[in-house]
């Protein structure tokens, strides 16, 4: 699917399409390709006269390969936060900055780029061209990032109150809670390494434009803060899971302690039943009268007596 952009008056919006869109593609100033088709692909090949990235050559990881400027324009290859089925990934977005126009090439549903188009829509999208607006997208996507974070920061208080404040909590439900979070924090994290990278690279190119050297340096600015808030966030779920797996390892002692002292005061009345069920002939005890009795009030005393020595150094 392609959906075409203009600036207007400094403002960003989405061009209605009543016809077919590869008739437009060559005054729009945005280009937003979302998984397109092949036909889709090769006009775009044939009218803009570059080679779209394949899915392969996007998913590179060395830096020349994700940021390098030709005679067609910037490219720049970056990671953004995906959601799907309750849990994040990362997706890749190709940029291919021109002088007139900016391209994207992305597969799946991306929140920042929904919520542009909606903003797009609503004439919020401050944009003077091509140039500024890949800033702001980068800026959309720190803001995205940023709120992510306060929603998992939020989740780690519940899961905190549900580990170290709830009775008889689910400990095992928190573990797999924490598991989740530490992901997403891992993904956002790795979303705003890749954002650092991102617009340093996008500085040494916008060196004629002071105005968006000064909003690249503030987004910049923004992911330190964020990045040492992943940091936090890192260390707190560590200790949450460090403290959930303690206590399950002292309720599992707890139940071993029991069956341990359970053991122990059974044991004699155990060794008091065992001698005297044995069959030998000649057992002098055979005889007595009173041997029945004594024998049960052995095995009485001989359990209640491990269990109140346990009791009083408040073993039990």
């Amino acid at each position: 699917m392609l959906r075409l952009f203009d600036i207007k008056h400094g403002k960003l919006k989405e061009r209605t399409v009543t016809d077919n869109p590869l008739n437009q593609l060559d005054s729009a100033a945005w280009i937003d390709a979302h998984d397109p088709s092949e036909e889709e692909r090769q006009h775009l090949q044939a009218l803009l006269r570059i080679d779209l990235p394949e899915s392969e050559d996007v998913e590179e990881i060395e830096s020349s390969a994700r940021y390098f400027a030709d005679a067609l324009g910037v490219h720049v290859r970056s990671l953004f936060l995906a959601q799907s089925e309750g849990r994040h990934h990362t997706s890749t977005v190709a940029f291919i900055l021109q002088q007139e126009r900016l391209i994207t090439f992305r597969e799946g549903a991306l929140a920042d780029f929904r919520l542009l188009r909606m903003r797009a829509r609503r004439s919020q999208v401050e944009t003077h061209n091509p140039q500024d607006l890949l800033i702001t997208i980068f800026d959309q996507k720190v803001e995205n990032l940023a709120d992510n974070l306060e929603d998992i920061h939020r989740k780690l208080e519940d899961v905190s109150y549900l580990v170290l404040e709830e009775i008889d909590s689910d400990l095992e439900d928190a573990i797999d809670q924490l598991a989740k979070l530490e992901d997403d924090n891992g993904k956002i994290r790795l979303c705003l390494m890749d954002t650092q990278r991102s617009i340093a690279f996008l500085q040494r190119h916008l060196r004629s434009q002071p105005e968006l050297q000064e909003i690249a340096r503030e987004i910049m600015r923004d992911v330190d803060t964020l990045m040492s808030h992943t940091a936090f966030l890192f260390d707190k779920i560590n200790f949450l899971m460090d403290s959930t797996q303690g206590f399950i390892n002292i309720a599992q002692n707890k139940i071993i302690k029991i069956f341990s002292i359970a053991a122990v005061v059974f044991l004699p009345p155990t060794l008091i039943a065992s001698i005297y069920g044995m069959n030998f002939k000649h057992m002098p005890e055979l005889e007595w009268l009173a041997g029945y009795p004594v024998a049960l009030a052995l095995m009485v005393l001989a359990g209640v007596a491990p269990y109140w020595v346990f009791k009083r150094k408040g073993w039990l």
